[in-house]
């Protein structure tokens, strides 16, 4: 049976990166998964009470850019999200690049076919912070949502920190077992918390 569920990303967060990575090494390999991706501003999460916030002031953000970028292409072109959302990660973590530089977010979005003017388009003209501004307040007003990676689905929501990622090549059976274990935690309503001391490395 299909397992539906959506997952925050900022992608800042390196354990985001791992989640999604996840996500998409299963989804690639066939996982019978259901997935939104859901927008999260980091950054509006940490505003300071009585300062701007991102929606309002979206140049002092280093993350909103990019997440901009990842909604426009996940909800206009849905084919190449994937590799694009695995590319916009991969630069800020594996390339130590800054997403809040348009040229290096132009770069990705061209490295994988997207056309970047009709992307920056939509944000020039507000309409994606919008749909970021919406979904981000949605998900925080009806589940609480407060980082990321936060799985939800119905009226649970987790927030989780996978140690380990799934980078180009990896196993896909990995990715599926431990992404499928995350989602069956997260419909056993007496858990609240299961967090380890200290993780053996």
């Amino acid at each position: 049976m299909t397992s539906a569920f959506a997952v925050t990303w900022d992608y800042r967060c390196p354990f985001a990166r791992n989640a999604h990575e996840h996500l998409l090494t299963g989804l690639a390999a066939g996982a019978d998964w259901q997935v939104r991706y859901l927008p999260f501003s980091l950054g509006q999460a940490h505003v300071e009470e009585g300062q701007p916030s991102v929606w309002e002031k979206p140049e002092q953000d280093s993350g909103i850019l990019a997440l901009q970028a990842g909604v426009v292409i996940r909800d206009e072109f849905p084919d190449r999200f994937p590799a694009v959302h695995r590319a916009l990660f991969e630069a800020r973590h594996d390339e130590g690049l800054h997403l809040e530089d348009r040229a290096v977010v132009e770069r990705v979005l061209t490295d994988h076919g997207v056309p970047a003017d009709a992307v920056f388009a939509r944000i020039g003209d507000g309409s994606a912070l919008g749909k970021v501004r919406a979904e981000h307040e949605e998900f925080v007003s009806s589940h609480s949502v407060w980082g990321v990676p936060t799985f939800i689905a119905d009226d649970r929501a987790v927030f989780v920190r996978l140690m380990n990622r799934a980078p180009q090549g990896a196993d896909p059976a990995s990715s599926i077992a431990t992404v499928e274990r995350v989602v069956d935690l997260l419909g056993w309503a007496d858990l609240n918390e299961f967090k380890h001391t200290a993780i053996p490395r």
